[in-house]
């Protein structure tokens, strides 16, 4: 092996094994609700790459998992792609999309209607802080890469929990603050030459991940909360958090 082999194996462990620790960053409030009809394009947009489409199929392997019957919220829909991909794969379900936005909310009813589930979907604009739900009314919250936007996460975890039913169940999904190194590069990588120039103007996803939490913080959301189990699953970059409401 000649000397320069040598050096790029060297090299390239390095960059393997520093991609592989974890990012240590403080905490930078985010924001909650889009509003910007150019911004909601811009999520619109980018929620139909493939990577996106990806990412539903792996949130809804994980549904799966817990196999939701009833009536399901998903609070934070956005443009409504993961409610479109779950009426699918769950035809009894009846579910709500909820979202604080109404700029977004409004886009979520209109995909939903292009794509054929407007008769079996409903929107309502709505805080998960103070969900438009009577109490034990809902069989499964689904939430994902919402959390990082709420203002007050505590109180939005009462809320679900007071919307659910006994024995209902949540399913959160959301990036996590101490992600891997490489995982951090590929989002400033997207946000740098990817991303449409109305998220860039945000700082997005940037944003995202500074304003989201670490798996210890998201167990200390609901560990005081009377469930009969619940669970943080980590990722490199993201986190899974399952509860289900004690009956």
């Amino acid at each position: 092996m000649t000397i320069f082999g040598v050096v790029l194996g060297l090299a390239l462990l390095i960059v393997l094994i520093l991609g592989f620790t974890r990012v240590k960053l403080p905490r930078q409030t985010g924001f909650e609700g889009i509003e910007s009809p150019e911004v909601v394009q811009a999520y619109d947009r980018i929620s139909r790459w493939p990577q996106f489409k990806i990412l539903r199929r792996i949130i809804v392997g994980e549904l799966k998992k817990y196999h939701p019957k009833g009536m399901l919220v998903d609070a934070g829909c956005g443009p409504g792609y993961l409610v479109a991909v779950i009426v699918r794969v769950f035809p009894d379900l009846r579910i709500t999309g909820s979202d604080i936005s109404e700029e977004m909310t409004r886009a979520a009813a209109r995909n939903l209607a292009a794509l054929g589930f407007g008769d079996r979907v409903e929107f309502w604009q709505g805080d998960v802080q103070k969900l438009p739900f009577a109490d034990s009314s809902v069989d499964f919250v689904i939430s994902t890469l919402s959390l990082h936007h709420w203002s007050g996460p505590p109180r939005a975890f009462r809320e679900i929990h007071r919307v659910l039913k006994p024995g209902g169940q949540f399913l959160v999904f959301d990036l996590r603050r101490d992600c891997r190194r490489f995982f951090y590069g590929l989002v400033w990588f997207a946000q740098t030459f990817v991303v449409p120039e109305a998220m860039r103007a945000t700082n997005e996803p940037i944003n995202s991940v500074l304003s989201s939490y670490t798996p210890d913080e998201l167990a200390a959301f609901v560990a005081s909360l009377p469930l009969k189990q619940w669970r943080v699953k980590p990722g490199w970059g993201w986190m899974f958090l399952w509860g289900q409401k004690a009956v």
